[in-house]
């Protein structure tokens, strides 16, 4: 059985290493994050070469998002280094002080409308919640608090709203930019940071077609807002993230376990691609090994139906990048292995279909449910086929044969879809299946012998026009196959 649950990690200085950052490829690393919070533009350039580079070398095909820094509002620094807040105690924000002059009793702010966001009473968190503010008052944009929760404050915390408010829109100038260098790099997802609604998802996506970029866009889920917008965002986007560290902060670290199941739910009820995301292996960042809770909740991820996991500052910046991905991997095929029970799906078994192709992934997963078949060949175009029968949870793998190497990119966030390059314009009807088998036998991914199902078209080479399915005997050479 092959591991189906993909990993997301994000890319660093831990990885800059090529010897490195093969190695978490060759251990089941499928999706590198470059994260445009850190950094300059020529050194996610130099990263994203140092992927395709490592995918290079180990023979696999590795799809890359890059994720937006989106408006992460900071505090500024302090003039003489990190400060100790004590309870009772009063603190300003004020967007008029200079970025160094921060001291014990007030600091500059990175956003010069957070006076008509809050009001008296209003809680504000700061540090991932590890520090709490109640707003005492605001004067002029001047905002003036006292400190619930104290500990210590160091340079550039993020701060939030709890319950949301923060007037910021979703992509700032800096998020423009980066959704052109997204597009002319022709990287496979874009990922917009605090969204809003679907509007935000909407500008995202077509800044990145205007500038070329035909990437898929993701819908980050870490505002308060957005989970209130939760069903219109699915609508619009093609993947969510579950983002739990802001998300946990705006609506409470208690909420967060019912949220991932509830978005988690919806998106693969809406088709829409998830990923879990933050503090899975934290630990990892130190250690070589996860703590059982970290475990725990990797595997309830995967077991929940999440399309992907991820990795933060475990790869970018930890001291075990590669032990981190082979942990998660070796996680993820342990909680798969007691969903087996549940891979009999009865999604969708009830309204309409509203595409051919639909129609044809549903009758494809139920039949392969139901009978012994190795594999599940879909001729591919765009991806959207493989796509919705990634959604019936199976442990048949589905091979997505494309001749495309941005669709064979995409579908490495697919739950159980795995890419295989394949030009079915170079075969005559007649002698695709014996391509097919072809492909199938020089990889080991079947047997002769082995029943398999395939999907097609009428038009080789056509996007959306699956209307076909086969259920195949596989052989070698030329002979009756059906």
């Amino acid at each position: 059985m092959r591991r189906r649950t993909k990993i997301v990690a994000t890319l660093g200085p831990a990885t800059d290493d090529i010897a490195v950052l093969t190695d978490m490829v060759r251990a089941g690393l499928d999706v590198a994050r470059v994260n445009f919070s850190h950094g300059q533009q020529s050194e996610h350039l130099r990263r994203i070469e140092l992927v395709r580079e490592a995918a290079r070398r180990a023979g696999k095909i590795v799809g890359i998002l890059a994720d937006l820094g989106g408006p992460k509002i900071r505090i500024e620094s302090f003039r003489e280094g990190p400060i100790q807040l004590a309870e009772g105690a009063r603190f300003a924000l004020d967007p008029r002080l200079a970025a160094e002059a921060g001291t014990q009793d007030e600091v500059g702010i990175a956003y010069a409308n957070l006076h008509r966001d809050v009001k008296p009473g209003d809680t504000l968190l700061l540090a991932d919640g590890q520090i709490v503010l109640d707003v005492a008052a605001v004067e002029g944009p001047r905002v003036a608090t006292i400190v619930r929760h104290g500990g210590e404050l160091s340079n550039r915390k993020g701060l939030n709203r709890q319950g949301g408010g923060i007037s910021a829109p979703a992509l700032s100038d800096k998020d423009r930019e980066d959704i052109r260098f997204a597009a002319d790099n022709e990287l496979d997802y874009v990922a917009v940071s605090f969204a809003r609604d679907a509007a935000d998802i909407r500008e995202a996506r077509v800044r990145l077609r205007e500038s070329g970029g035909q990437g898929r866009i993701v819908a980050k889920i870490e505002r308060h807002e957005s989970v209130e917008n939760l069903p219109s965002i699915l609508d619009e986007t093609d993947v969510v993230m579950v983002a739990r560290g802001d998300l946990g902060v705006e609506m409470g670290y208690a909420e967060v376990t019912g949220l991932q199941k509830t978005i988690l739910h919806q998106a693969r009820n809406k088709f829409r691609v998830a990923i879990t995301a933050t503090q899975m292996m934290e630990s990892m960042i130190q250690n070589a090994v996860p703590t059982r809770a970290e475990v725990s909740d990797v595997a309830n991820a995967v077991m929940d139906g999440t399309d992907a996991v991820m990795l933060s500052a475990e790869s970018a910046v930890g001291r075990y990048p590669v032990k981190a991905v082979q942990a998660m991997a070796h996680v993820i095929e342990g909680a798969e292995k007691y969903q087996l029970s549940h891979s009999r799906a009865r999604h969708r078994s009830d309204g309409h279909f509203g595409r051919n192709d639909e129609a044809i992934a549903m009758a494809v997963m139920y039949t392969a449910n139901h009978m012994r078949v190795r594999a599940i060949v879909a001729l591919t175009e765009s991806g959207s086929t493989p796509l919705w029968m990634s959604r019936i949870r199976s442990d048949i793998p589905i091979y997505a044969f494309t001749r495309h190497a941005a669709t064979s990119r995409r579908v490495t966030l697919y739950r159980g879809v795995y890419p295989v390059p394949f030009d079915v314009t170079r075969s005559d009807a007649a002698h695709v299946q014996e391509s097919i088998f072809a492909r199938l036998l020089e990889l080991d991914l079947v047997e002769a012998g082995d029943h398999v199902i395939v999907t097609s078209g009428p038009l080789s080479g056509v996007a959306g026009g699956t209307n076909a399915m086969q259920i195949l005997k596989v052989t070698q050479g030329p002979g009756p196959r059906a």
